[in-house]
């Protein structure tokens, strides 16, 4: 017979939930402000006679005894060993099966989202849930799924629970792992993703959804909610670090947590079905603040190193376009795909130089061919033999047509810019990427300028390709993918020149205007790419230069040997 216990007779030892909350709330283990309020209201409940739900000892324990005596590590130096959970991972497993209906016997818990940083251990905890679910929850015919939007996310909890069960003879005697799931007795647990074949027919009691902040489709996460109302207790176990796209399934349910607690604050009513556990900082300034880093990383020093956080934090002290990444996936603020690349001041050089200087030189070159609303630019890359200063010369064009709207629109003096020579209008409602050619063409015939190589974007650019090889030689265009994995580097390159001041722009205002609208999206490999910080400002300027940098770097012995005269 199942005894349940309310916290009033339940040894202090025995109810990790008490501990915890306890440890939180006097600061001996630093947690924000949403964990404590979240943890508080629950101990408060639980000492509250008229409370809905009561603490099970028997079915908390239960768990947490399946996982830290069948669930075994499965690699790193733990690799074999049995998992020892933390008092956080025990508090939690505590709320979502020890939490019981007073009238009903069953589990108060329906949905738990674990917001947690990088590397604490969340997909391993996640498995060992997903075990337990399968095997000893009680449920006939038990259907777990491994969810995320991506097959090959989906299965990262699930093959863990696959080596979970290989390391264990207990598991292993008792299951059959398939190619693409794990039975047990009339159970199954298996990924699944949104490039599934069919989504219906589903009867889910329980959904680990992994990484929630990568799923756009919020379809998916409603199939799955939807396909558990036949369960008596179903378990939604919902997990992730903090993401970069916004407005998705994430945010609605970031949201729904806020309201949560906010509730708790204002005293109102409610029946606690939705538990929110967040791991974050409190607020961005935190992040230098190294006794402030458990707050979001409440598995420091066991499976995340301190060192190996500090060293990344170090990275963004010399690499702004990093700081998005950093505070998002180790720290669980959230952010937007964008992240700035450079400082005001590290972009600005006042500069100037005569071009008249590099009269018979060959150049790099770089172009972005617009569509109708943004600048088209172009720009030549010289270098002096012997010295570091890249100096850049750049032109741009709009259309003359709706010239003055472009102008309020865009905020900036586009007439001023076309009378100081930094800008041309071109008749009619688009660019001609012809009038690129014929810039290139009037610096030669001037200065005697000679364009070795010219870096270009292939969309849209057919024709100028060919025109370009009319005039000057075939060799001349250099297409540059426009993909992290040619760009990343040299654009690091480039903002590290930009810093150290040996990027001479000419003291070109609309280069520095393109240049402070640039941000970067930061992949998973700290991989970047440029993007603009909003829609509605121009970054055609530093595209160009980009492109221009690249073919410089791909044939700099040519270029320097042919100007060592």
């Amino acid at each position: 017979m199942t005894v349940l216990m309310s916290l009033a007779t339940v040894e202090y030892y025995d109810n990790p939930i008490f501990k915890y909350n306890e440890k939180i709330q006097s600061g001996e283990i630093a947690a924000c402000e949403k964990l404590k309020k979240i943890y508080k209201y629950v101990v408060d409940s639980l000492s509250n006679p008229e409370c809905e739900f009561e603490y099970s000892h028997i079915k908390a324990n239960k768990a947490i005894g399946f996982v830290e005596r069948f669930c075994k590590h499965s690699k790193g130096k733990w690799g074999g060993k049995p998992l020892t959970l933390e008092l956080w991972q025990k508090a939690l497993i505590a709320c979502m099966f020890g939490l019981i209906n007073k009238k009903t016997g069953l589990r108060q818990i329906k949905e738990t989202f674990l917001l947690v940083a990088r590397k604490n251990g969340k997909s391993l905890l996640a498995s060992a849930i997903a075990l337990y679910c399968l095997m000893l929850d009680g449920e006939a015919g038990a259907e777990v799924y491994s969810i995320a939007t991506k097959r090959e996310q989906a299965k990262i909890v699930w093959d863990e629970s696959v080596k979970m069960i290989k390391k264990s003879p207990a598991l292993n005697k008792r299951t059959k792992c398939l190619v693409s799931e794990i039975k047990f007795k009339d159970s199954v647990f298996k990924p699944l993703s949104s490039e599934s074949k069919s989504l219906d027919g589903l009867n889910v009691s329980t959904a680990i959804i992994d990484e929630l902040h990568e799923m756009r489709d919020k379809n998916l996460y409603d199939v799955i909610v939807d396909s558990c109302a036949s369960r008596t207790q179903p378990v939604i176990f919902d997990i992730s670090t903090a993401g970069t796209h916004r407005e998705g399934i994430f945010d609605i349910k970031y949201r729904e947590a806020e309201n949560l607690i906010k509730k708790i604050d204002e005293k109102k009513k409610f029946n606690l079905r939705f538990l929110p556990i967040f791991y974050e900082l409190d607020f961005e300034k935190e992040y230098l603040n190294e006794e402030c880093w458990i707050k979001a990383n409440p598995n420091l020093n066991i499976s995340k190193d301190k060192s190996v956080l500090n060293d990344e934090i170090e990275k963004v002290k010399d690499q702004e376009e990093l700081k998005t990444n950093l505070l998002c996936k180790h720290f669980n603020l959230r952010q937007n795909s964008a992240s700035k690349w450079l400082t005001w001041e590290q972009k600005e050089n006042k500069a100037t130089f005569d071009i008249e200087m590099f009269r018979d030189f060959y150049a790099g070159g770089g172009v972005d061919i617009s569509s109708t609303t943004d600048l088209t630019a172009a720009c030549l890359l010289l270098k002096k033999p012997f010295e570091d200063t890249l100096y850049f010369m750049h032109m741009y064009w709009l259309p003359v047509e709706n010239i003055d709207q472009r102008e309020k629109e865009d905020k900036v003096p586009y007439s001023l810019w076309v009378k100081q020579g930094y800008l041309r209008l071109c008749e009619g409602n688009k660019v001609n990427p012809s009038d690129i050619t014929i810039w290139f063409k009037e610096i030669q015939e001037k200065y005697g300028i000679y364009l070795y190589r010219c870096g270009f974007d292939s969309w849209g650019s057919q024709m100028w390709v060919k025109e370009m090889q009319d005039a000057f030689t075939k060799d001349v265009p250099e297409q540059v993918i426009q993909g992290a994995k040619t760009l990343s580097n040299p654009m690091k390159q480039l903002g590290a020149d930009l810093k150290s001041k040996l990027i001479n722009y000419g003291n070109n205002p609309i280069t520095f205007w393109n240049l402070t609208n640039v941000s970067v999206v930061v992949d998973r490999n700290n991989n970047i790419v440029p993007c603009k910080s909003n829609q509605k400002q121009r970054i055609d300027g530093v595209a160009a230069m980009l492109d221009a940098y690249v073919v410089y770097k791909n044939n700099s012995q040519d270029f320097d040997s042919m100007n060592n005269r």
